[in-house]
């Protein structure tokens, strides 16, 4: 059977509520953040992992950075190709699953914004795919991570939402807490027109002890927590986990 983050259908079906052209052009705020909160210069090679429509690979192709953008949907790529033959930017797009895809010592930077990281149902699959990002930077390179944690969630989880698309098209989402507290339970139904499609999924949901935990057992040297890209404290007013996790820690530059 099929991994449910394989489905295309899936992304096509969800794309309207995940990139409306407001989360896009957000896109441009959030790498100016994640280079910052890094302190990377403005130059160099990056990946973006799991980079969906490309809106990340593109900021940083405008910077300057050699960027490749990696993603498991054809779908999610064919959208990154138009949006960056519009940008008129050259930018690496390749079809792969993070579990498999690794360049040894060739980025500068990875980016995985988005919640693009606890799809897996195997805890082996998290850490090979963290394993593959810290051999495929380079000895000064750094690794910016965006997820929504157990802390976040627990303070403003709510188990039934609805959201409405620029199209017409409406999305229901109900959500459980499963396996004691490690995973998401997720129901997503479009209605769009007289079409209905449901789809039923679960992501592992880290805390930020678990989440630091697991980046050193993949090699990191040094893990730093914020609550937010804009840099702010890891605490009760975070709205969520960013880590920015260094090879060689933050003295190898």
């Amino acid at each position: 059977m099929a991994e449910w983050f394989a489905d295309d259908s899936l992304w096509e079906a969800i794309y309207p509520f995940e990139f409306p052209d407001a989360v896009i052009a957000a896109g441009e705020t959030q790498v100016a953040n994640a280079l910052r909160l890094r302190g990377v210069p403005q130059s160099g090679s990056a990946l973006d992992l799991g980079c969906g429509p490309g809106r990340h690979a593109i900021a940083l192709a405008s910077r300057g950075f050699a960027v490749t953008a990696v993603d498991l949907s054809a779908f999610h790529l064919e959208k990154a190709k138009q949006n960056v033959a519009k940008a008129r930017l050259a930018i690496e797009l390749v079809q792969a699953d993070m579990r498999a895809f690794m360049r040894p010592e060739s980025f500068d930077l990875t980016l995985s914004l988005f919640t693009s990281f606890g799809y897996f149902d195997d805890a082996a699959d998290a850490l090979q795919t963290l394993q593959n990002i810290h051999r495929s930077l380079r000895q000064a390179g750094a690794l910016v991570m965006d997820v929504l944690s157990k802390e976040c969630l627990a303070r403003r989880f709510q188990p039934t939402t609805s959201q409405k698309a620029p199209d017409g098209s409406v999305l229901f989402q109900r959500h459980a807490i499963v396996d004691d507290w490690t995973r998401v339970s997720n129901e997503w139904t479009v209605v769009a027109g007289s079409r209905v499609r449901t789809f039923d999924f679960s992501v592992r949901v880290y805390s930020g002890r678990e989440l630091r935990d697991l980046l050193v057992r993949a090699g990191f040297a040094s893990v730093e927590l914020y609550g937010g890209l804009d840099g702010r404290p890891y605490d009760l007013e975070a709205e969520r986990l960013v880590v920015v996790a260094s090879k060689h820690g933050r003295d190898a530059r």
